[in-house]
């Protein structure tokens, strides 16, 4: 029967990948990948040639048929995301709960690596035995709410944002509770990497003087 392979990316620095993951993308059939010039630019680097089909968050119905088809032939297939651990917080979470739907037997096997989660988790300076992971912000409906929830928390809160919200999202959390204490992590693992710690509104005030570039880790905590 054939396989279907979760496996995690890097986060940015290429170097961060398993050999058990280089070994399992030369061995499949085909990798399943959000964006093809991400993935052909990590495969490129390790000169590995396998087959990419493209699987993101506006693929449809047909694409979940088309990857049925190819595990019902017997093809080996690995799903990938731009970065990090595949899904949490992307389109792989729904793809699996299809395939064990229509394919009940079917080996699903994760490949453990890179999660800016864990990532931020493991250096914020926070009690991290215990913790809640909200992924991205609403965009538009339930903001609001969404924050009230982050501030409200017993236990640290970890979600993510990008450079063109972070500000905006920062600003709002900080109305619902300007004592909140922060580790934002941006472009973690790259060149830029850089760590931000403080109440909020220090935070905030870092940030106004910084380029908002890359991508964000927020690690909210509370007063107690």
């Amino acid at each position: 029967m054939a396989t279907l392979y979760f496996v995690a990316t890097p986060i940015g620095n290429l170097e961060d990948i398993s050999f058990r993951a280089l070994r399992t993308f030369k061995e499949v059939d085909f990798i399943l990948c959000e964006d093809t010039r991400v993935t052909k630019n990590l495969l490129d680097h390790y000169s590995i040639s396998t087959p990419l089909i493209s699987y993101h968050t506006h693929s449809g119905l047909e694409k979940n048929d088309e990857i049925l088809r190819l595990l019902r032939e017997g093809k080996n297939l690995a799903l990938v995301s731009d970065a990090g651990t595949p899904g949490i917080s992307d389109p792989g979470g729904k793809l699996i709960e299809f395939i064990v739907e229509q394919m009940p037997k079917i080996v699903i096997t994760s490949i453990p690596g890179p999660s800016a989660v864990i990532a931020a988790a493991s250096i914020s300076g926070f009690p991290m035995d215990k913790f809640q992971f909200l992924g991205f912000p609403p965009v538009k409906n339930k903001r609001k709410k969404f924050f009230e929830e982050v501030a409200e928390s017993r236990y640290p809160v970890i979600f993510y944002e990008s450079r063109y919200r972070i500000l905006k999202s920062l600003e709002e959390l900080k109305k619902i509770d300007d004592t909140l204490s922060l580790v934002v992590c941006r472009e973690l693992t790259k060149k830029f990497e850089t760590i931000y710690r403080g109440i909020i509104t220090e935070v905030i005030a870092a940030f106004k003087k910084d380029e908002m570039r890359g991508e964000f880790v927020v690690v909210a905590r509370r007063k107690m």
